[in-house]
């Protein structure tokens, strides 16, 4: 395949940002933060209380802002609990200098997301969160609300991830049906490709025990984020049922881990990402962690069958959704070049070839 002059940067011109001074970071990398298609953003020393959540805008620091509205600030050293329904912002050990054509979008880890924590990058002067405009220079940081469970977090903590890109490599509706006709994107026999992206649905029949999915309890003890198999599963998550309905009922605020009905591949030369969806079809929200990275659901990566797991809160109202329902749409870009790993190929990943699971934080 020709060399591409728009498209995601892969590990390997990611790795080059550090040697060129583009990327900057308070200690030395750690062996897996570089993932495919990404880099994983480490928190800093110190987590600042904030009253509310907040956007600089263009002619402010967000140090300008913490000074105003912090109300108490948490040495992170060794490790530390952050509350649910409370704010945070914690400076990130990597600083940014980008060049004049390369731009950032952050996300969530797939952990983050699957715990209901609410993250989202900052940078000075922002108008948007988790946009990182092309030419940016300067610090990092992560808003960070626990959503329903209280979390242990400490500095070199990685909840969140960012991509960079240059130009413009989204694949239109188009090229996206004819990729999809050679490589199989979701595995649906009348693929929905409209606004962009192309269409995921949700799964509620079950396994073959009924099981559809799982709804987090409330007043539960503290999630370390960096320990694996930690904890019970059943003192924090209530298992739900099919019970032969192929719905659920959504209630407000309540947080519920589903899976989507299709399987999705993501090929080696591209990288995807879950969009929100549209509020107008439903008052929902469906998979705070966005990035799929190239190799996710590939055969040779050992990912066949790959599903999306869905993080789903309801908002205002109680909402019913049912079997096969659309809940999300993927939209794909253009890798600059072939990574020189894919996900699930050898590099430790938690959720390749995945059905419904949680996060890498619990056990049966």
């Amino acid at each position: 395949m020709m060399a591409r002059d728009t498209g995601i940067l892969a590990d390997r011109a990611i790795a080059a940002l550090f040697e060129e001074g583009r990327l900057r970071t308070e200690k030395d990398l750690d062996l897996d933060q570089i993932q495919p298609a990404s880099l994983d953003l480490r928190l800093g020393s110190k987590a600042f209380r904030v009253r509310a959540s907040f956007m600089p805008g263009p002619s402010h620091l967000v140090s300008d802002k913490l000074d105003r509205l912090s109300l108490h600030v948490i040495d992170l050293t060794e490790g530390a609990v952050l509350e649910t329904g409370c704010v945070y912002i914690v400076p990130l050990m990597e600083h940014l200098d980008l060049p004049e054509n390369m731009s950032a979008s952050a996300n969530p880890k797939s952990s983050t997301g699957r715990l209901d924590i609410f993250t989202r990058v900052i940078t000075d002067y922002a108008q948007e969160f988790d946009k990182i405009p092309a030419g940016y220079s300067g610090p990092l940081y992560l808003e960070i609300s626990p959503r329903t469970f209280p979390i242990v977090v400490r500095r070199g903590s990685r909840l969140s991830q960012i991509r960079f890109r240059i130009g413009h490599a989204m694949l239109g509706e188009p090229e996206l049906l004819a990729l999809h006709e050679r490589e199989t994107l979701v595995a649906s026999k009348l693929p929905n490709v409209t606004g962009g992206g192309i269409a995921l649905s949700i799964d509620l029949t079950g396994d073959k025990d009924g099981l559809i999915g799982y709804r987090g309890k409330h007043h539960t003890a503290v999630v370390d984020v960096d320990k694996k198999n930690q904890h019970d599963i059943f003192d924090f998550w209530e298992p739900l049922y099919s019970r032969g309905r192929t719905e659920l009922i959504l209630d407000p605020d309540e947080f519920y881990i589903l899976v989507s009905r299709e399987a999705v591949h993501v090929p080696p030369h591209f990288a995807a990402e879950m969009t929100p969806f549209d509020p107008l079809v439903g008052e929902f929200r469906v998979h705070y962690a966005g990035f799929f990275d190239p190799g996710f659901g590939h055969a040779p990566a050992g990912g066949r069958g790959s599903r999306a797991v869905l993080e789903v809160r309801s908002h205002e109202v109680p909402f019913i959704l049912e079997d096969g329902q659309i809940v999300g749409r993927l939209v794909y870009e253009h890798m600059l070049e072939h990574p020189s790993s894919l996900y699930g190929s050898g590099l430790g990943s938690n959720y390749q070839a995945q059905g419904l699971k949680l996060s890498k934080h619990f056990r049966l």
